[in-house]
């Protein structure tokens, strides 16, 4: 529980740690961000990481001249693009096996079956669409792995997608993020890119539920 509200308080308060993180380690902070985005979509057991919101407080700090917006993209696209590459290996490397355990630790089943639903419902696009749904991100990738889609074509969407992610949240913080309305509000902002980006996978979920 503990792990939770800290997790909860850092994704609430991305504004203040992370000028925080910026003044206590400088330039290693890009190191940092690096790493965060790259597994965040790097691997299936870390989803919680946070992803539209510290693209778009990255974009916050670029505009006041606290980080370079250029390495910003340049380096976070990169995370994002490289940790896809990553987890669509591991789930070429896992194949169909884990479908067949009935309970996984550290992975939960409902997200890579619903990640799979997602898949097959819209194709290669997906990779692409994933990139803005959170939890689903993380493991889209997996499965594309896992259907051992040709890897050049999952690299073009991969690449596609983890570009306009990048451009569109950290350009967002960068015109926007330093609006007197949203440094006020920055909690509430965060909260509102979180719900809008699960908008897709709730009217998905629905829909199914209908049915």
């Amino acid at each position: 529980m503990d792990l939770i509200k800290n997790l909860i308080d850092i994704v609430l308060h991305l504004d203040k740690y992370l000028g925080s993180v910026i003044q206590t380690y400088g330039t290693w902070t890009y190191s940092i961000l690096f790493f965060i985005i790259f597994f965040e979509t790097g691997f299936v057991v870390t989803p919680f990481l946070p992803g539209d919101s510290l693209l778009f407080a990255a974009g916050t700090f670029a505009a006041i001249g606290s980080l370079n917006v250029f390495y910003v993209i340049i380096l976070l696209a990169s995370a994002a693009i490289l940790g896809d590459t990553v987890n669509y290996h591991i789930g070429k490397f896992v194949g169909e096996k884990i479908y067949e355990r009935e309970k996984l630790k550290l992975i939960k089943k409902e997200h890579l079956i619903e990640a799979r639903n997602f898949y097959e419902k819209y194709g290669s696009i997906t990779i692409v669409i994933g990139r803005f749904i959170p939890i689903i991100r993380t493991f889209v990738p997996f499965v594309a792995g896992i259907g051992e889609m040709r890897y050049f074509k999952f690299l073009f969407y991969n690449a596609l997608g983890g570009t306009l992610w990048v451009l569109l949240f950290t350009l967002g913080g960068y015109y926007f993020g330093n609006l007197q309305i949203v440094r006020d509000h920055f909690g509430l902002v965060t909260i509102a890119i979180i719900v809008i980006s699960l908008i897709p996978a709730i009217i998905s979920f629905l829909k199914r539920r209908k049915r």
